[in-house]
């Protein structure tokens, strides 16, 4: 059966009238869809019985079910759905003073191989839809009886190697009539897929962009991320730099510091250089832990001294809040693990 989330409001209305329905009904399966988060037809009680038989045989509204639950400490939550076809994947909510922030996944595994993330442990299966997509963020407010008010595409996967769907769900979570949450307030992350980068520039979405850099040299980038032998940092740069001046939105760069790797001052002096100039803020991470993993956290003296020679040259450059690493929800730690 088909997944009536996957659809955009056009498709919907092209889907309603190749079953004898007036294009009307679309608007009125979106809005209890996206605003009143229904979990059965037989709740959109404007419908007529006819039309929700119809529905019922022709598509799923996809209710994820919760495999596991886990509360961190700081409040951070973590949610293991299944996805309805025997795999699963993880979701982290995070509360903010500004509101509550979802960090949702858009493949199941992923295919980059970068050496300080989790999801490298396991194998690539499927992309998710434009709708499994979706589900995580209304299946989190539905538990919580929440209003999710931004949006990171940084869970498992990488968004921009699932390019159509992650698009068209970001459309559908814009849509005044889908999820109407603002495209200023949804950020996409990735390893640094050029072509991609591109592609965004051109679609018109006001999100965010987050490039996860990680090192100021091929060598040392390639060796943490597989990606840079295909894209280097020269190229990286460069359609960063066109993106800005496609789209005159800032790019957030993510820079995770680890031990002895790339924590020291002559990186902090190289990535000066490398981003002089730039419409860009720099999100610093303290490396989490992961198992069988390579590299360790940097000390906090080591994060404090990069972050101030940052700030002190021009570079605006934040330390993240370390949210869920006690249950796994912080970054890179997502793995869909099983029970």
């Amino acid at each position: 059966m088909k997944n009536i989330k996957d659809y955009s409001l056009e498709e919907l209305k092209q889907e309603m009238q190749s079953i004898g329905e007036k294009p009307f009904r679309a608007e009125q399966i979106f809005q209890w869809l996206y605003q009143e988060k229904v979990k059965d037809f037989d709740e959109m009680t404007n419908l007529s019985l006819t039309l929700r038989e119809k529905l019922k045989q022709a598509y799923t509204i996809c209710n994820y079910n919760i495999l596991k639950k886990q509360e961190a400490k700081d409040g951070t939550k973590k949610y293991l759905f299944d996805v309805l076809d025997g795999n699963a994947i993880e979701t982290v909510l995070m509360k903010y003073h500004h509101g509550y922030s979802i960090c949702v996944s858009s493949q199941i595994g992923c295919k980059m191989g970068c050496k300080f993330c989790a999801s490298t442990g396991i194998n690539f299966i499927r992309n998710l839809s434009a709708g499994e997509i979706i589900e995580q963020i209304i299946a989190v407010e539905q538990d919580e009886n929440i209003r999710i008010s931004n949006i990171v595409f940084m869970g498992i996967g990488e968004p921009l190697d699932n390019y159509e769907n992650v698009v068209k769900a970001i459309r559908l979570i814009n849509h005044p009539k889908g999820l109407n949450i603002g495209a200023r307030h949804i950020s996409v992350s990735t390893s640094g897929l050029v072509p991609k980068i591109y592609q965004l520039a051109e679609e018109n979405i006001q999100c965010t962009l987050s490039i996860s850099l990680h090192a100021t040299t091929n060598q040392k980038r390639s060796s943490m991320m597989p990606v840079n032998n295909s894209y280097p940092i020269e190229e990286l740069l460069q359609a960063c730099k066109d993106y800005i001046a496609k789209t005159n939105r800032r790019i957030s760069f993510e820079y995770a510091l680890a031990k002895d790797n790339n924590d020291n001052l002559e990186d902090a002096k190289q990535l000066v250089k490398l981003l002089k100039g730039m419409l860009c803020h720099v999100n610093l991470i303290p490396i989490n832990q992961i198992e069988n993993g390579a590299y360790t956290k940097a000390t906090n003296e080591n994060i404090m001294k990069f972050r101030d020679y940052l700030n002190d040259h021009g570079i605006v450059a934040t330390i993240r809040r370390e949210l869920g690493s006690d249950i796994e929800a912080a970054c890179g730690q997502l793995r869909r693990k099983n029970l």
